[in-house]
């Protein structure tokens, strides 16, 4: 019998992790079923409760979930503690619960690793202050960059949060409108601001030599940012892709025991968008 995974959510039928875990398994010989499954707003403690008393053996959790997640577990990772927010649960054999963000070693494996993006030493700039980037800071500051400076339309926000990382690197923070006069070898964009069509305020020097520039965010076409991007002389200009399909690795890692290969299931899915589009 196969062992039970799913992603909760609201809404949920977009997501594309049970395309991505079937993926896997294939690609690794694991016997696995993995389905979406949407949640009533209030019925989140419910729904993990009763998925594990039926045997399942380890959920991914997405919006607005990922808060409520992380205080029903006894066990955090300390990626996990420091984000304030889980994306994965493991139902472990002794009856206990461990849980982990996977979205910052996500981030950070698609930049150094599928993209050889360096990040030691670098200067990085954050856009937004929300718990898609609070959730990718432990990680990032681990990789020892020269220093983070996180910028938000609120600076406040961005300050606040800066706060609660200042004890792992150099990190800062700011309003857009301080940003005049700085440079980056590294700006990533996890604002929403490309679902809305939009790209935050930002000056047209910002971009050291050779910089990069990733968008947390991915579509069939490139977002926004990514335009932007190439319009201001960037060597890379990434979608977040990359980040989606190892933030998941990362969880299938944890469940089973071995790490399957991203970067075919990558390609697959960015196939697959071009498929649609035609």
């Amino acid at each position: 019998m196969s062992d039970h995974y799913a992603v909760m959510g609201n809404p949920i039928a977009h997501s594309k992790s049970p395309k991505i875990h079937t993926l896997f398994a294939r690609q690794t010989g694991q016997s696995l079923v993995y389905e979406a499954l949407l949640v009533a707003a209030d019925g989140f403690a419910d729904a993990v409760a009763t998925f594990r008393a039926e045997g399942g053996k380890g959920l991914n959790i997405t919006v607005p979930f990922k808060q409520e997640a992380w205080a029903l577990a006894a066990e955090q990772t300390e990626r996990a503690r420091r984000a304030g927010a889980v994306n994965t649960l493991w139902f472990r054999a002794d009856g206990s619960t461990l849980a982990d963000t996977t979205d910052g070693i996500g981030l950070v494996r698609d930049l150094m690793v599928n993209h050889s993006i360096a990040l030691r030493a670098k200067r990085i700039l954050i856009l937004g202050a929300g718990g898609a980037v609070r959730g990718v800071l432990e990680p990032m500051l681990a990789q020892q960059p020269a220093v983070v400076v996180i910028a938000n339309r609120t600076a406040s926000k961005a300050r606040e949060l800066a706060l609660l990382f200042a004890d792992l690197g150099s990190i800062s923070g700011c309003g857009f409108d301080e940003l005049s006069g700085q440079q980056f070898d590294l700006v990533i964009n996890g604002t929403a601001a490309s679902l809305a069509g939009e790209v935050p305020p930002l000056p047209d020097d910002l971009l050291a030599d050779n910089a990069s520039c990733y968008d947390m965010m991915y579509g069939a076409t490139v977002t926004p940012f990514q335009c932007w991007a190439t319009a201001h002389g960037a060597a890379h200009s990434l979608d977040g892709l990359g980040m989606l399909v190892e933030q998941a690795a990362e969880a299938f890692t944890l469940w089973r025991g071995v790490r399957p290969e991203s970067v075919p299931v990558i390609r697959q899915l960015r196939e697959s968008f071009l498929d649609n589009a035609v």
